[in-house]
């Protein structure tokens, strides 16, 4: 799946997590493998614009997401005859999802994880219009974002036991790779 991002938005955030979490929501999706998506990181000014321009809304929004019209009826994967495609674009502002990540009392980085999930969602075909929908989509977001944390939570601990296994060898002189270190001396009394 080929996933680019571009942050226009002046606010340092880990992109590569952001890239992740879209992956992670798509391949859930079962979304093809072969498909496109483009996420850009803006400004308050630029996601005001795009929001009085595209949704008729005033002021800025936290993302958009912008599908690819002529590939509507394939979207879901639940429709038929679904195809590699280009999804569409999802555009986050940092800067207003920064005040909602404080509400909410977790960090921006998760924050943009789960607007990322949100826009990956719109461009499958689903919304919140509706009460029935908004129930649907939400609980599907929540489902995948926790999954997601799961998965890094999972993959941090490992590599986290990797790094000790590691120090260890190499004090004890077992690592191949690293040259053996001397454990710290025992203090005497």
């Amino acid at each position: 799946m080929s996933i680019e991002i571009a942050n226009e938005s002046g606010v340092d955030v880990d992109e590569t997590s952001i890239v992740s979490a879209a992956r992670y929501a798509l391949d859930k999706m079962e979304v093809s493998p072969l498909a496109e998506l483009s996420i850009l990181l803006v400004t308050l000014d630029v996601m005001e614009d795009l929001h009085e321009r595209w949704m008729d809304l005033p002021g800025p929004t936290d993302v958009m997401a912008f599908p690819m019209d002529e590939l509507d009826s394939s979207r879901r994967p639940d429709a038929p005859d679904a195809s590699p495609a280009l999804l569409g674009d999802i555009v986050l502002c940092p800067a207003f999802a920064k005040d909602q990540a404080k509400t909410a009392g977790h960090a921006l980085i998760d924050e943009l994880h789960l607007l990322t999930v949100h826009g990956c969602l719109h461009l499958l075909g689903y919304d919140h219009a509706e009460p029935a929908e908004e129930r649907e989509m939400f609980a599907l977001q929540k489902r995948i974002l926790g999954e997601y944390q799961d998965a890094v939570a999972a993959l941090e601990k490992r590599d986290a036991q990797r790094n000790t296994d590691d120090r260890v060898l190499g004090i004890a002189g077992l690592d191949a790779g690293a040259p053996a270190t001397e454990p710290p001396a025992a203090e005497t009394p």
